[in-house]
């Protein structure tokens, strides 16, 4: 990588609605991902951001002189901070079919599949539960998911003396967002429990979807009792609020679905049905780069991915992380290309029961083609299966 040139233009984006508040179920969470699609004025105007100032004109979308990405200020997002930071991306786009990369920066999935969905970004590393949904409302025509990015890294953190479930009763717990990974996580627990939390924010225990920087200040004033939580923000709660861990994710995953025992898909990269149509080769060279950036994740030394994710950090989301959380974060994550594509049915299902997805058969949600081909030509990979829930 060339150490002198600019990283790609960066716009950051935030989920809408951060402030802790209760929201109606599923008409809601469809509201979240297709608001931007049918407010055509509103979808111009992120576009337009996107675009660094609508230089690519009306064209942007399907033109194959630019692909738009979007990704979080997470540790779970390694693969994307480092692959931008460092230019794995933009060399590999650039250097496979002359692409240029833009990127903008999003707390919450739900947020980044609206953007998706209007047209404003082509492609993006998101949880795996926005993904199912996007591809369940639009009856398979919007997504695929492409390639695995991070397993692990979330955590279900809870003031000192929270020692079991069930003293969760009458409690106030956070997510980054209704309809998000780590939502659907926590109400797939709670009820695995005996303790029902609606998405209107009634029940047995109140969740309030909010924006990971202001739980942790709610937490630190006494206003939240605890938070289900991915990297680096389980780690800040621990670390600088004092939180207890009640729940390590990983505990709930026993490797029979995909993988291995612990493993559970925290992040993907998926891209626009449409992009992906209209640019295969700018999809290919956009794997590319992805695998190269796990590759330089796994092989670092632990100091240097530190520093490197940290560097990261600091450009998507405006601050670095103390060496401590860093160190504890990065414990918790592994990066992988391999999707877990056994355990989507599980999620899917786990979305239901929350009253945040509808049933739906996810089979064409994975098109691992272009990254099995990628992974070929690379020293030290093996195919990375779609578990019949698309082609490889």
């Amino acid at each position: 990588m060339s150490p002198e040139r600019q990283t790609p233009t960066t716009v950051r984006i935030t989920a809408a609605g951060t402030k802790p508040r209760r929201r109606r179920g599923w008409d809601i969470a469809v509201a979240l991902l297709f608001s931007a699609a049918i407010a055509g004025s509103g979808a111009a105007a992120l576009s337009a951001a996107g675009n660094g100032a609508g230089e690519r004109g009306e064209g942007a979308a399907s033109s194959a002189a630019g692909l738009r990405l979007g990704y979080f200020g997470n540790v779970t997002h390694a693969p994307a901070l480092v692959g931008v930071r460092q230019g794995f991306l933009a060399d590999a786009l650039e250097t496979g079919t002359g692409t240029t990369l833009s990127t903008q920066v999003f707390n919450a999935g739900p947020a980044a599949i609206e953007a998706l969905n209007a047209g404003a970004i082509d492609a993006a590393y998101l949880g795996p539960n926005p993904a199912i949904n996007s591809f369940v409302q639009s009856r398979g025509e919007s997504v695929a998911v492409i390639a695995g990015a991070t397993s692990g890294g979330a955590q279900l953190v809870v003031r000192p003396g929270i020692r079991n479930a069930a003293q969760l009763k009458g409690k106030v717990l956070a997510t980054p967002q209704l309809g998000g990974t780590q939502d659907v996580a926590l109400r797939s627990y709670l009820a695995s429990q005996g303790l029902a939390a609606g998405p209107d924010g009634g029940g047995d225990v109140t969740i309030n979807p909010t924006e990971n920087a202001q739980t942790l200040k709610l937490f630190q004033d006494g206003k939240l009792d605890g938070a289900w939580l991915p990297e680096p923000w389980a780690s800040r709660l621990v670390l600088q609020a004092r939180a207890e861990v009640l729940v390590d994710e990983a505990d709930l995953w026993d490797g029979s679905l995909a993988g291995k025992p612990g493993q559970f898909t925290t992040s993907v990269l998926i891209v626009s049905r449409k992009y992906a149509a209209d640019h295969p080769g700018t999809v290919e060279a956009l794997l590319r780069g992805h695998v190269a950036a796990i590759d330089w994740l796994n092989a670092a030394a632990p100091a240097e991915r530190a520093e490197a994710v940290n560097a990261g950090l600091k450009e998507a989301a405006g601050a670095e992380l103390p060496g401590d959380v860093i160190d504890r974060a990065l414990r918790n994550i592994e990066f992988t290309p391999d999707p877990l594509a056994g355990t989507f049915p599980r999620l899917l299902e786990d979305g239901v029961e929350s009253g945040l997805t509808r049933p739906a058969e996810l089979a064409g949600l994975f098109d691992l083609r272009g990254l099995n081909q990628v992974l070929a030509e690379e020293p030290g990979h093996s195919p990375v299966s779609a578990a019949k829930l698309g082609t490889e």
